[in-house]
């Protein structure tokens, strides 16, 4: 859950800092103060894009940070030991974005992505603003929804994987299909085949290749080297290295006797002597394979000019001859077997559409009993909000199943009757705005807790109700805080009066400058609150006892739904009369 948010030259706001507990907190304010400023902050430290027109006018850099509690075990302790990003338990984000547009993400001290940072946010927090409920008049987000309250995400993926793999294969179908004749195409690449085939193209053999063309075109050169060299090393005719060498032993063994390191000296030498001996008898081989016929090298020469011939018709180099020949004979088994293929590929088009089939009839199932599970809990909450006979449906549409279809078998429609007796027709046709903003908050209140997100915000979600409805708002978002952390941004007394925790958000000029300031209230302050939401301008004793019986009702009904439920903050402000 947030414990600490920490705000500075952000928009309007100089600095605020805000402690927050468990249960439902409110956050309340005059039009324009600057409410929904904590929640812009906590969307940016969700990882949402921003620019410079989030900085305080004047300052260099906005800065954010937020403190949450990630006990052993929980989600988002998990993907911070997954990331590296562990530090004794602490569970910190921050964000500083800059004037000039740039920003920078950290998590406990070390800096990240924003993709990281909204990865962890996203086991942390649930954002729900004002506008939310338009997202309802899209099937996809319907079917989404639907989705997620039947916690369908394993039947979806792999209906999704199915499709996918059916795809593939009727796309490969329709290439094969596409070519037509392929008789002109095996013809030529057997040909091209065939002269690659005339030699051998290994890597290996071409090297060889290679090297024996350069040694036959420098043969003369070469054996006239090593008929010097050996001349010298072991000739008849002049003092040879073999002969010195011998000679040079025989003068240091005389003199050894008196020093004995003549000795090591001789049998270095007779080292040395063993070496120029293997010399010479390699010498004398590659001599002796230098004397090769005047055709041999005339064969070289007319096998490497066909080789290069090749590459050069092939525009490949000459290393490259023998993956070319490899590419151009798998080529040929593919259009030889194109025709197997096309039949193999229907078996498995086949066997592929039953397994997507089978697939989304499972998913098919899991929507059926959620659609009737959210429908019915969706028109017991919608009559609690002032919508009397109403009705709330889901409806799943039929799709045709011929074509893989990554979302499942059928589309989703919610469907709503606003009074007794009508029938129900398509969300997006016949709500209005208010009845929309209710309906809305019914879904949310039934499909929300599902998933182990801690705090949840919403941003004046209660748009478009008042009275006892409104009231009735404030108390189902206090119970789902008896489940969840609930931050409530809110203009209705009537909802600000179920808030265990109320913050009040103000504005005013500061050297010239409008800045916002936020106070955490006391029973008192509450009060006083309350009485301007509900008065106005001039706040009467009326909208103070009026406020009074609010926050008097707030804790009574708390009380008696479970058990008791009374804040130190609350308590000092409920006075009950006789």
């Amino acid at each position: 859950m947030l414990r600490h948010l920490a705000i500075k030259d952000f928009a309007v706001v100089r600095a605020a800092e805000l402690e927050f507990g468990e249960g439902m907190t409110v956050i309340s304010g005059e039009t324009g103060a600057g409410k929904s400023l904590l929640v812009d902050a906590l969307g940016f430290l969700s990882g949402l894009r921003a620019d410079s027109g989030v900085v305080r006018h004047g300052a260099e850099r906005a800065e954010l940070s937020a403190e949450f509690s990630a006990p052993s075990g929980s989600p988002a302790q998990a993907w911070l030991a997954d990331n590296e990003l562990d530090d004794e338990g602490q569970c910190q984000l921050r964000r500083v974005i800059r004037a000039d547009g740039g920003s920078r993400a950290w998590i406990n001290g070390r800096s990240v992505t924003l993709s990281q940072l909204a990865d962890l946010a996203g086991r942390l927090v649930e954002i729900h603003g004002q506008h939310e409920h338009q997202a309802l008049l899209a099937r996809n987000s319907q079917l989404d929804l639907l989705d997620a309250f039947a916690r369908n995400d394993a039947e979806r993926a792999r209906v999704r994987d199915a499709a996918r793999a059916w795809s593939a294969l009727l796309h490969e179908r329709e290439l094969l299909s596409g070519q037509g004749d392929v008789s002109d195409r095996i013809n030529y690449l057997e040909h091209q085949l065939a002269e690659l085939q005339r030699e051998d193209l290994s890597p290996a053999a071409l090297e060889q290749l290679v090297a024996s063309h350069r040694r036959q075109a420098h043969a003369t050169g070469l054996i006239q080297a090593c008929d010097a060299a050996l001349g010298q090393l072991a000739g008849d005719d002049t003092p040879s290295l073999t002969r010195q060498l011998q000679q040079v032993r025989a003068d240091l063994a005389r003199q050894a006797e008196h020093e004995p390191r003549l000795r090591d000296v001789d049998g270095l030498l007779d080292g040395a002597a063993i070496q120029i001996e293997e010399a010479l008898s390699l010498l004398g081989q590659v001599r002796d394979d230098l004397d090769g016929e005047p055709l041999q090298f005339d064969a070289l020469e007319r096998k490497l000019a066909r080789v290069h011939d090749l590459a050069r018709k092939h525009r490949v180099p000459l290393e490259g001859l023998q993956e070319q020949h490899d590419r151009l004979a798998a080529e040929l088994d593919g259009l030889r077997g194109a025709g197997e293929r096309l039949l193999k590929l229907n078996d498995e088009i086949g066997a592929a559409r039953q397994q997507w089939r089978d697939a989304a009839g499972a998913l098919s199932r899991t929507r059926q009993r959620a659609a009737r599970a959210l429908g019915d809990t969706t028109t017991a909450l919608i009559a609690e909000l002032g919508m009397g006979g109403g009705r709330f449906e889901i409806a799943l549409e039929p799709q045709d199943g011929e074509r893989p279809d990554p979302t499942g078998a059928e589309r989703v429609e919610f469907l709503v009757s606003a009074n007794a007796g009508q029938p129900p027709r398509a969300l997006r046709k016949v709500a209005s705005g208010g009845e929309l903003a209710r309906i809305s908050l019914a879904i949310e209140v039934a499909a929300l807790g599902l998933d182990a997100v801690p705090t949840m915000v919403f941003d004046e979600v209660d748009t478009g109700i008042g009275g006892a409805v409104a009231e009735i708002v404030g108390q189902k978002l206090r119970a789902l805080g008896a489940q969840r952390q609930v931050l409530c941004v809110t203009h209705l007394p009537q909802v600000a009066a179920q808030g265990h925790a109320h913050y009040r958000v103000s504005k005013a000029p500061v050297d010239g400058m409008t800045q916002s300031a936020v106070e955490k209230l006391g029973a008192k302050q509450r009060e006083e609150e309350l009485a301007r939401m509900l008065g106005g301008v001039e706040v009467s004793k009326e909208a103070h006892a009026a406020a009074k019986r609010l926050l008097a009702n707030a804790v009574l009904t708390s009380c008696c739904r479970r058990g008791s439920d009374v804040s130190r903050d609350e308590a000092p402000s409920v006075r009950l009369r006789d």
